[in-house]
């Protein structure tokens, strides 16, 4: 793995090596690609794209990912966005190496599934407005609304009392095994339990806790937590 940092802005777009590589691998939703890059033992690099600096509406950038955000992968000439879409990608095309991540049967691949969109409509978005309105706003010299604070814990909370009964008849989400559905969690996860200043609504969660835990200390996320510092 190696990490690119081109001062070129036509030289960073340039496909040169026939490795995955990741864009934007500071933020968080690229994060969750990286995790499972290593997870999955696939070779790959990054290219930094600062979205303080608007680099992700520069023209050659918007030739990859259209509505400019990240992340994106390109594999070969394979270009691909949305980190979810490319966790899914990258776990069935290198299913052969690595953690089994996607399930071994057709029920333990539908809750992988299950889960996975869980995280996606029910845990990201309240924990998303948290994040904007508690790290982002302040940054930003925008105000905070505290209506959406208040409301988006109490959807949070409701979301980890389901959580809660889950996990405390399965180690993991999906079952007894670790997979996409529990790393999907760890990046917006990191900043609820280390940064807004509810990681209590974890840590009073008994079973909840022990699965973050377990997950957040996985060698694929302290790695990425090592090597990828998040902007915030």
């Amino acid at each position: 793995m190696t990490a690119t940092q081109n001062q070129s802005t036509d030289k960073k777009y340039l496909d040169t090596k026939m490795v995955v590589k990741v864009y934007g691998p500071t933020y968080a939703s690229p994060k969750r690609v990286l995790a499972c890059l290593i997870e999955k033992e696939i070779e790959f690099e990054t290219v930094d794209v600062d979205l303080f600096k608007g680099e992700h509406k520069e023209p050659e950038f918007l030739k990859l990912q259209p509505f400019g955000s990240v992340p994106v992968i390109q594999d070969g000439d394979y270009t691909l966005y949305e980190s979810r879409a490319i966790i899914r990608y990258l776990a069935e095309k290198y299913k052969e190496q690595g953690t089994e991540l996607l399930g071994k049967t057709i029920e333990e691949k539908g809750l992988v599934e299950q889960w996975l969109e869980v995280e996606a409509h029910n845990f990201h978005p309240p924990l998303y407005n948290l994040v904007i309105n508690i790290l982002f706003a302040p940054l930003m010299g925008a105000p905070s609304d505290q209506k959406v604070i208040e409301e988006s814990d109490k959807k949070l909370e409701k979301v980890l009392d389901v959580y809660e009964e889950r996990l405390s008849n399965s180690k993991y989400l999906a079952g007894d095994f670790f997979s996409l559905a529990d790393l999907s969690h760890l990046p917006f996860g990191h900043y609820l339990v280390n940064q807004t200043g509810r990681g209590n609504l974890v840590r009073e969660r008994k079973h909840v806790s022990a699965w973050w835990d377990d997950i957040s200390n996985r060698p694929s996320w302290k790695k990425v937590l090592q090597q990828y510092k998040y902007p915030v």
